[in-house]
């Protein structure tokens, strides 16, 4: 299988900079890369785009994010982005792409503080994406794999759930 991960940033990504005393979104993919180790059977191209919290993500983001699908030979995209605007980003991808197979997946915890829930999440958009699945945008968070309206972050208990 050949597949396409546009890495935004978003806290999946966030590492401790000890100088600053916060957590900042890095614009390389090392949380990605220790994902990557693992994965064989597929081709993989990794393109870095935005690093950014999906708070601070506006259209011009999201426009790179479209031209960023448009421009990839793969029909199946993965796309790690921030859990706040994963809906809007989704969103405005609809808007614009209809012909690939597109998963959204985050973390709401750093990779750099606990690896499995961003392993978990990537590792069920790649499995779903594997599968005999329709063009459309799906959300992979937290056990499931639905298209993106379905899924609704639920902020005070801190997880996705079905709507």
């Amino acid at each position: 299988m050949k597949l396409t991960v546009i890495n935004t940033g978003g806290t999946f990504n966030k590492r401790y900079n000890p100088i600053k005393g916060q957590l900042e979104v890095p614009s390389d993919n090392i949380a990605l890369d220790k994902i990557l180790k693992s994965c064989h059977n597929v081709e993989i191209e990794v393109k870095n785009v935005v690093s950014k919290d999906s708070l601070d993500m506006n259209d011009d983001d999201r426009n790179i994010i479209v031209q960023s699908i448009k421009d990839s030979q793969s029909e199946n995209i993965i796309i790690i982005h921030g859990t706040d605007t994963v809906d809007l980003t989704a969103a405005f991808i609809e808007e614009n792409i209809n012909d690939k197979k597109i998963v959204f997946t985050g973390a709401m915890v750093p990779i750099s503080i606990d690896e499995v829930e961003a392993t978990m999440n990537f590792s069920l958009a790649l499995g779903f994406l594997s599968a005999d699945v329709q063009n459309g945008i799906y959300l992979a968070m937290h056990g499931i794999v639905v298209n993106h309206k379905n899924l609704l972050k639920d902020r005070k208990a801190g997880k996705f759930l079905l709507k």
